[in-house]
C-alpha cells in the first residue's frame, strides 16, 4: 500500500484522465472503480472507457434500483462498447429477509434497514474489492458534511485498502460541465430533482435549499442516514450506493 501523503501530492494537478491512467499504471490489474451511475460515476467510467485505462469498473444490482438507472447502464454500455461488471446480492438471503419482515422492511426501523443494506451492498461490495489495493470512487468533497474533510488519496480502515476520489474538488457545476461537453448518457432522474439516487424505495427528489443527499433514506434523523459503504478518518459515513 503506498505512502497516501506522496500519492496525494503526486497526483493533487493532474485531470481526470492523467490522475486515473497514472493509477493503472502505479497499481496493474489492483484497481477498481464502483458505479451507481450517478453524474460523478458517470464522468469516471467516461474517462476510464473513452481512453481505455486498464480500471476494472463494477456495480451493485441490489435489485431495488429505478428503471431509470437501468437505462443509463444499457446505454453506457452502448456507447462505450462495454459489459460493464455486476454483483448481486445472495438470493437466499434476500428471500429470508423479505419473507420474515416484508419487503419494505427498512421503513420500520433503522436496524432493518441496515440490514437491508448489507445484503444488497456491502456483501456484494466486499466481493468487489477483494484482492485489490485500490478502489476509486465518485465522492466529492461538497456533497455533504461528512465528507468536507476527505483527502484525495485515503486508507478504507474496514477493507485495508486505498481509496481515490479523482473528483474530490470538483464542484456539481463542474461535474454537469464535463457530462455536457463529452456528451456522457447520465440518468435522466437528475433532471427531476434527484442529485443523489440510490435504491428506488430509499431515494427521492430534494426540495429547493435542501441538502445534497437530503433525499436518501428521508425518513431518518441525519445522522443515522449512512449504509456502510464508505469510511472516512476511522469512521462510517452516507453510503453512496
Amino acid at each position: 500500500m503506498g505512502n497516501l501523503e506522496v500519492l496525494t501530492e503526486s497526483y493533487a494537478n493532474r485531470s481526470l484522465t492523467d490522475g486515473l491512467k497514472k493509477l493503472a499504471s502505479e497499481f496493474p490489474n489492483k484497481v477498481v472503480f464502483t458505479t451507481s451511475f450517478g453524474l460523478e460515476d458517470q464522468a469516471i467510467t467516461h474517462a476510464i472507457l473513452s481512453e481505455q485505462i486498464p480500471i476494472r469498473i463494477a456495480t451493485l444490482d441490489t435489485g431495488r434500483l429505478f428503471q431509470e438507472t437501468y437505462d443509463v447502464w444499457q446505454k453506457t454500455n452502448i456507447r462505450y462498447g462495454a459489459k460493464i461488471e455486476a454483483l448481486f446480492p445472495n438470493a437466499k438471503e434476500i428471500q429470508s429477509f423479505t419473507e420474515t419482515h416484508g419487503p419494505n422492511a427498512f421503513y420500520d426501523s433503522l436496524d432493518l434497514r441496515k440490514e437491508c443494506c448489507r445484503i444488497r451492498k456491502l456483501v456484494p461490495l466486499d466481493a468487489i474489492l477483494t484482492g485489490m489495493e485500490v478502489w476509486v470512487t465518485g465522492l466529492r468533497k461538497d456533497q455533504s458534511g461528512f465528507r468536507t474533510e476527505m483527502s484525495l488519496f485515503e486508507k478504507d480502515p474496514g477493507r485495508n485498502l486505498i481509496k481515490y476520489q479523482p473528483l474530490l474538488h470538483w464542484s456539481f457545476e463542474d461535474t454537469w460541465k464535463y457530462i455536457r461537453e463529452h456528451n456522457v448518457p447520465y440518468n435522466v432522474l437528475h433532471d427531476k430533482g434527484f442529485p443523489s439516487i440510490g435504491c428506488a424505495p430509499c431515494t427521492r427528489a430534494i426540495e429547493p435549499g435542501e441538502d445534497f443527499r437530503a433525499g436518501r433514506w428521508w425518513w431518518e434523523q441525519e445522522s443515522k442516514k449512512e449504509c456502510g459503504l464508505h469510511w472516512i478518518d476511522g469512521k462510517l459515513t452516507k453510503g453512496k450506493g
